[in-house]
């Protein structure tokens, strides 16, 4: 079973709809259960909610043999945390599905460390998914001190501008 969410903030009728045509054009028939949010939009190929408590959300995340989301920071992490692949379509300004885009840059991010899978455009979703069944996320590197030079850095850049 795949796990599609969309995270809670804004509907992604794009997503929902570039899912539908996948089952449509027979490059998607695996089973697929959906949180998606408030929607007009009414799948037609998968079954769907529009929201989980997070002990239901925490069983279908577990349950899920891959991932289809948005590229927000909590589908993400939840998702890397129990080594599933991933395959994201951020959300764009453009479409009114987010303020900025903001999720284009964390998917480019982590696609590149080999986290996720990232279409960037609703017709390149498709073609990913044959990968989403073989794509396992590199192992997180735990990078604390890294992260701390930054800080500090940051930190002391601040001082010189006061």
């Amino acid at each position: 079973m795949i796990f599609l969410t969309v995270g809670t903030q804004f509907p992604f009728e794009r997503l929902l709809r570039a899912v539908d045509k996948a089952f449509d054009s027979g490059l998607l028939n695996e089973e697929v259960y959906a949180q998606i949010g408030e929607s007009s939009y009414v799948p037609r190929n998968f079954k769907a909610v529009e929201s989980l408590q997070k002990a239901e959300f925490d069983i279908y995340l577990t349950k899920a043999s891959a991932v289809i989301g948005h590229a927000g920071m909590g589908t993400i992490t939840a998702t890397l945390e129990r080594e599933k692949p991933l395959l994201v379509l951020p959300r764009l300004k453009k479409f009114g599905e987010v303020v900025n885009d903001h999720q284009v840059g964390i998917a480019r991010r982590f696609e590149q460390a080999g986290l996720l899978l990232a279409a960037y455009e609703a017709h390149e979703l498709a073609m990913h998914l044959p990968r989403l069944k073989t794509f396992r996320p590199q192992r997180r590197q735990c990078a604390t001190e890294a992260v701390a030079g930054r800080i500090a850095r940051f930190l002391e850049e601040m001082k010189i501008h006061k």
